[in-house]
């Protein structure tokens, strides 16, 4: 058949696959790419292959019709298959879901970096019998039918380049906003945790959300646990209010950590663990202001439209910063050094040092202060917009 590198057309019943084998936070940036599908295809079957870390996250949203789980960690490199040759019975019964979908058109949202993952997306795109195998090429994609030119990791945000894939098929939106699907119950368990029995309008405010973990994968994407207590009793010394310490169970003792460092007198909970993701959310959205690492709860901040500070180091500031559209831009400030060995990771088309240099002076030398400034403007942005409003009331 023959490569087309301009957009086609699917029919309007079009059975498609999305594959996004990724965490929360790229899933999360997947979003406005399956809105474009659903509402340029409404009749369209959309399903959407995951990883089991990030499964849950968009239950519920009417733009997806099933999800598939797979594993991926099991098949990351081929040594895993050499050493455990067994654990690819495991894949029969996804390959036999695959062909069973009958799609159309699968559409990859990955990069074709590592040689091993190129062969791993090929074989997946070729297990589904799909007409249309649609994809970034940044020269090895020579297995895709309908391919966008990938001009590098940064070249243009992750999210556009998803986009640009959906684009491929015709898909559209205007709408290009991050979505979080959340249910009455996720919602109240959220107002549980963050005001408990008190009325949301004696509660001491600002209340002040931080992550200072960066999940499991680069962990050398962290900010020093003892700048975040700085940050925190500078914040309290300013404008008062609480601190919410937020992550995953794993990132409970780091948080530990830091409540031992600070030396204010500044409330401060530690949520890590506490709840779902979703529930995590949900509480993203009650925040005055959000600051963490790059990982998935800063965009989850970002998607529940909370003023957002970014601290970026070693990781593509350009490819995985908070993305907002126009109209929210002034809520969020990326806080970075300016080194020429920054980004270290994923940089150009290729990975990268996942775990940097050794010192990572990118995130070593960036100090308190100015991320206390971004901190301070967005929280004084924010109070002129709340007293804007309630003169106008």
């Amino acid at each position: 058949m023959r490569k087309k590198t301009q957009p086609i057309a699917l029919q309007e019943n079009a059975r498609i696959l999305v594959v996004k084998l990724a965490t929360i936070g790229d899933l999360l940036l997947a979003t406005p790419a399956l809105r474009a599908l659903r509402e340029t295809y409404p009749h369209a079957t959309i399903d959407l292959l995951v990883t089991p870390s990030s499964a849950g996250l968009l239950d519920g949203w009417n733009v997806i019709d099933h999800v598939i789980v797979l594993d991926k960690y099991l098949f990351d490199y081929g040594f895993q298959i050499l050493k455990n040759p067994r654990d690819l019975l495991r894949l029969r019964p996804l390959w036999q879901k695959l062909r069973a979908g009958h799609y159309d058109a699968v559409l990859l949202l990955h990069h074709l970096t590592l040689p091993f993952g190129r062969l791993k997306h090929q074989l997946l795109m070729r297990a589904t019998g799909a007409k249309w195998r649609v994809g970034l090429d940044n020269g090895h994609g020579w297995f895709l039918n309908v391919r966008v030119k990938d001009n590098g990791f940064g070249a243009i945000h992750e999210a556009d380049y998803n986009l640009a894939v959906a684009r491929a098929v015709g898909a559209t939106t205007n709408a290009k906003r991050l979505t979080v699907p959340l249910t009455e119950t996720e919602y109240a368990q959220a107002w549980q945790l963050v005001y408990g029995d008190e009325a949301s309008d004696i509660v001491q405010r600002p209340i002040i959300a931080m992550h200072a973990g960066s999940g499991g994968y680069s962990t050398a994407r962290r900010w020093a646990p003892e700048k975040f207590a700085q940050l925190a009793d500078i914040l309290f010394h300013d404008v008062g209010g609480q601190l919410l310490l937020m992550g995953g169970p794993e990132e409970a003792e780091l948080n530990q950590r830091i409540m031992r460092m600070m030396n204010s007198g500044m409330p401060v909970r530690n949520l890590a663990g506490k709840g779902s993701i979703k529930v995590a959310t949900a509480v993203l959205e009650q925040a005055d202001l959000f600051v963490g690492n790059d990982a998935g709860l800063m965009h989850l901040a970002t998607a529940m439209d909370t003023p957002t500070v970014a601290i970026f180091g070693l990781s593509n500031w350009k490819a995985w910063g908070p993305y907002v559209a126009d109209a929210s831009r002034q809520k969020v400030v990326v806080v970075r050094l300016d080194l020429p060995c920054m980004p270290c990771f994923y940089r150009g088309h290729d990975l990268g040092t996942p775990e940097g240099c050794m010192t990572r002076d990118c995130l070593a030398m960036l100090g308190v202060d100015p991320v206390t400034v971004a901190a301070r403007q967005l929280l004084r942005n924010a109070k002129s917009k709340t007293q804007e409003s309630k003169t106008r009331l």
